[in-house]
């Protein structure tokens, strides 16, 4: 396998793993994770300053000693505002009820308040619950207070128009809120064309959310959605108390021509969410005042400065984005460190976002995640297949060492000892010297010959140091020319032949790979050898490499001294084993027979198509 597909395939599989689980919405709550990590470390932004929150706390309600707060403490409230000529105020408190005393004194601002935006619960709850809007106050004052929830119940996302149970068309306190500021600024509230739900304010328009944008996955984007752009900031607004209010212990200007938002920031009335995009300090939530003072403000810096909404690119660029980087891992992956990649992704997610722009980082960083690991893994395995093939290959080389000695200084050893232990033959001390020589030069030829086999990988085969035969050649070629080398050695068998009959046709060589031609030759070769060491008083040698019904057949077979009548028990040696390994490499069959009426018959036969393939 190359390193090109180790590569790659990890990667197509990681690929289309995360494609899947990413259409499935597998990866939702990871990817929204990892959005709000991003926004919290998102720079610093600045106060905004035309947004003041009046937070009842827990000491005003302490103070007051009453819970809900009475209608005349939230007629006081907003008289001492009025008296500061505020742009708006949001009462983001229900009163579709009288909290007495003093309901007829909250009527009364109700009305004489042209400016004031009351809250009412237009989508009904679990238990099917809605809650009105307060009697006194028109249509055009009031705004829901309905939220959307994720499923960890938190807040990412405003709704800013819906319809009620009644088929009208509302809109969000937040929303009526921002439409008030800036129609004093002569920008007015509109439509968008082929948008039934998008609304702009003049030039600038809403970017609406829907059910796939960023990392949602058929998210519910009924009514007029968007995503909430909180402001970076751990104070992102100024916040007073009621009683700071209502004793004038703030600054004129805080409430001169703002926004006024009313609320409860007290824990015990638990109007607040867990937030995990918001820089608060513990506990980590924001109350539901907050929240509509975020996307007020997201409205109004919108229009007012420019300050983007959170965009998101369509699902063909969101999936190309993901496949892109994932090519870009696999890439680097062989070409330089592979962390750079994912920091880098990162990075340049987090930068994009800071910017507005949510792209996904999940899928593509478990995609690069599972790339790497698949890669590692499949090195793992490269590298065990590469320590096999070594092993293998040094196995042949020790096998081919063997061959070599085995065919040459042991067969002279062989046949010094026969000689010695002869005793109708006499060896003369010129012969054995002679014979000395000749074995001290077959084994200085041993290293030579190894190293040149180790070396050419098994495409030349080595009959001696001056004999070379390329194997690539045809195998009948070859294995004529193993037969011309051996019979020109000095062995007694030779000797004595009379009649040598040799055929050498064309083999059938399908699935004959390197290997398996060089374990062929070495067969013919000790086939020989063999007669020429051990065949005594062979007058007949018959050579036959034929294909015959489909079978490639090599025979070698002589008259000599048959092998029923040898001794010497090296016909059953390293050769014989040798040759039986090649033939059921082969899927075919070794026979070392006797001949009639003597000698022996040393045939390999074996069909191409039972080839195993063996790994080597």
């Amino acid at each position: 396998m190359s390193i090109r597909r180790i590569g790659v395939l990890p990667g197509i599989v990681a690929i289309g793993f995360v494609v899947a689980a990413r259409m499935l919405g597998s990866l939702q709550s990871l990817e929204l994770a990892a959005y709000d990590t991003f926004m919290r470390l998102r720079p610093d932004e600045p106060i905004d300053e035309r947004i003041l929150i009046v937070g009842i706390n827990e000491e005003d309600i302490q103070k007051l000693k009453a819970y809900p707060v009475p209608d005349r403490e939230i007629a006081k409230l907003l008289r001492t505002l009025q008296s500061y000529q505020p742009a708006v105020v949001g009462l983001d408190i229900y009163r579709d009820m009288p909290v007495e005393p003093g309901h007829k004194e909250l009527a009364s601002v109700f009305k004489e308040m042209k400016n004031l935006v009351g809250v009412e619960k237009v989508l009904p709850d679990i238990s099917g619950m809605t809650v009105k809007p307060p009697p006194d106050l028109p249509n055009e004052q009031v705004g829901f207070a309905d939220a959307i929830y994720e499923a960890d119940w938190t807040r990412r996302r405003g709704l800013l128009g819906t319809s009620n149970l009644q088929d009208e068309w509302r809109f969000s306190l937040s929303l009526n809120l921002a439409k008030i500021y800036l129609k004093e600024k002569q920008i007015s509230l509109g439509n968008v064309t082929n948008d039934q739900y998008g609304m702009s304010f003049g030039v600038t328009k809403i970017v609406r959310f829907l059910s796939n944008s960023g990392g949602y996955i058929s998210a519910d984007d009924k009514g007029s959605q968007m995503l909430i752009n909180f402001r970076s900031n751990s104070n992102p607004f100024r916040v007073v108390s009621l009683e700071q209010i209502v004793n004038r212990k703030i600054q004129p200007d805080w409430i001169n021509g703002k926004i006024i938002l009313i609320g409860m920031t007290s824990p015990s009335t638990k109007d607040y969410v867990l937030s995990s995009a918001t820089k608060n300090q513990a506990p980590p939530w924001i109350y539901g005042v907050e929240i509509n003072a975020h996307i007020t403000s997201q409205l109004i810096s919108a229009v007012l400065d420019k300050r983007p909404f959170i965009n998101s690119l369509g699902e063909f660029w969101e999936y190309l984005w993901i496949i892109t980087w994932a090519v870009i891992g696999i890439y680097s992956a062989r070409k330089f460190s592979f962390p750079i990649t994912i920091l880098s992704l990162i990075f340049l997610s987090y930068v994009l976002l800071v910017f507005c722009w949510w792209l996904p980082v999940v899928p593509p960083l478990l995609i690069l995640f599972f790339h790497g690991i698949g890669t590692v893994f499949a090195a793992v395995e490269r590298e065990n297949e590469s320590l096999q093939v070594r092993i293998q290959e040094r196995q042949l080389v020790i096998n081919q060492t063997f061959d070599i000695i085995h065919n040459g200084p042991l067969q002279i050893l062989a046949r010094m000892m026969r000689q010695v232990e002869d005793n109708n033959q006499e060896m003369s001390p010129q012969q054995f010297l002679l014979e000395l020589r000749q074995l001290n030069q077959e084994l200085r030829g041993v290293y030579k010959l190894v190293k040149q086999e180790s070396l050419i990988g098994g495409n030349n085969f080595y009959l001696s140091q001056e004999r070379v035969i390329d194997l690539q050649k045809p195998i009948h070629e070859v294995l004529n020319e193993v037969y011309l080398d051996v019979f020109e050695r000095d062995f007694p068998g030779f000797k004595t032949i009379k009649i040598n009959v040799v055929k050498f046709e064309p083999l059938n060589e399908r699935n004959l790979n390197i290997q398996l031609r060089h374990k062929i030759c070495r067969f013919l070769e000790e086939a020989l050898c063999n007669v020429g060491k051990y065949a005594q008083d062979t007058t007949r040698l018959e050579i036959i490499c034929k294909q015959n019904e489909g079978k490639n057949i090599i025979r070698v077979t002589d008259n000599g001294l048959g092998i029923n009548q040898v001794s010497d028990s090296s016909h059953q040696g390293f050769g014989t084993q040798q040759a039986l390994t090649l033939a059921k490499q082969l899927g075919g069959e070794f026979q070392r027979c006797a001949n009639s009426p003597k000698g022996t018959i040393c045939q390999l036969t074996w069909s191409s198509e039972k080839i195993l393939q063996w790994k080597w």
